[in-house]
């Protein structure tokens, strides 16, 4: 009979955040277009190929791209589940790097993973950023209201900052970069805010001091030679242009003479053996050559646009693990963005972090291709009804 039957509860159909999934396809490929520019050059003359390093990352991207989109389908708090199991595997990764035959050195340091044939090789500090958002985002949530307490702040701090601090011995960017999530993810989880504005005034004092009282640092086994050369480079790249400031100068050389709109595409000078692996840290500077300050403001930008879907994405998840995970991610794009940024125009000392999706670096991309699709789980996950 008409009007006896029960009404339909309305379905509720997820949403899936398309806006930040095409910023994503839209940046690898731009990433993949300046690798190769930038990489040619030393591609032929090294591999005879000058699209070797662009082919190697396509093909990276390419698989890490399928892995990010399974994530996404996953709900996210099954992967909680393994985030104490990820948090010691990254101590496991860490010690087997620095003090085992199975770590690789680069630079100086340890800081590669060996794990079978030359070419199976991976950076545990890109497994340390994720472990540690999923860790600190499950503590958080478990805790609730009560990390406005000292004492589960601290207990926080306690599990976060040994890890951090192992990695800022064998690689001081990525232990900033780790030290700087965890710093964000708890700012935006307590009310109390007055010792992060304390911490932040007191780091900023500490690196506006850093070139008069390097030397007293170095003595106090606080800083490294290597460490405070980079700080006099910094200082003054044109005096310690023959001990490290090259890099600096050449990068600040392509800045320089891209003007507005650059040189063009593929055009740059700098790439031809000036900047030493321009495909690398020092990509953004081949980006300014090429496409000007217009492209550097439009890649700057897009970032920008990334970073406001994550808050989007944070205020309209379903639980606070949701939010702690999208806020641990963002915090990692956004201080990995503005160190590389701030290295290439030489606002800060030289640190070697790489531009995300954009610099080369297969285990880079891989990890931050599943960081985004945590993310895009935790809006696959937001709810609308119709």
């Amino acid at each position: 009979m008409p009007g006896t039957g029960k009404k339909k509860k309305k379905k509720a159909h997820r949403f899936y955040d398309y806006s930040l999934l095409f910023t994503i396809i839209f940046l690898t490929a731009f990433g993949l277009v300046m690798i190769y520019s930038a990489s040619s050059y030393k591609a032929q003359l090294d591999y005879d190929n000058p699209a070797y390093f662009a082919i190697r990352q396509a093909a990276i991207a390419g698989g890490s791209f399928v892995a990010m989109y399974m994530v996404s389908k996953i709900d996210y708090h099954w992967f909680a589940r393994f985030a104490i199991l990820g948090y010691a595997l990254s101590w496991i990764t860490m010690l087997l790097t620095m003090f085992s035959p199975l770590g690789v050195a680069s630079h100086g340091k340890k800081r590669w993973l060996k794990l079978g044939p030359s070419f199976l090789q991976f950076q545990p500090t890109e497994l340390v950023k994720i472990s540690l958002i999923l860790f600190v985002a499950v503590f958080i949530a478990e805790l609730g209201t009560r990390i406005n307490k000292p004492k589960p702040a601290l207990v926080l701090i306690g599990f976060s900052l040994p890890l951090a601090l192992l990695v800022t011995a064998n690689n001081l960017s990525s232990g900033i970069i780790i030290c700087g999530i965890v710093f964000v993810m708890m700012f935006v989880a307590c009310k109390i805010k007055w010792p992060f504005f304390a911490c932040i005034g007191t780091g900023v004092g500490l690196l506006a001091a850093a070139p008069y009282i390097g030397h007293i640092l170095v003595n106090m086994h606080i800083l490294k030679d290597y460490q405070l050369g980079r700080i006099n480079v910094w200082k003054n790249p044109i005096m310690y242009s023959r001990s490290g400031g090259y890099q600096v100068l050449q990068g600040l050389y392509a800045i320089g003479s891209g003007g507005l709109f650059g040189k063009g595409l593929g055009e740059s000078l700098q790439k031809l053996g000036f900047v030493p692996e321009a495909q690398n840290d020092m990509i953004f500077s081949i980006i300014c050559e090429e496409l000007g300050l217009f492209g550097a403001i439009s890649l700057i930008l897009i970032f920008m646009f990334m970073i406001y879907r994550f808050m989007v994405i944070a205020g309209n998840a379903p639980d606070l693990l949701g939010a702690m995970i999208v806020v641990g991610v963002m915090s990692h794009i956004a201080i990995q963005v503005i160190l590389n940024i701030a290295v290439v125009t030489n606002s800060i000392p030289n640190t070697g972090v790489t531009l995300p999706f954009i610099s080369y670096g297969g285990t880079s991309v891989l990890f931050l291709m599943l960081e985004m699709g945590l993310v895009l789980s935790v809006s696959n996950q937001i709810k609308l009804e119709q």
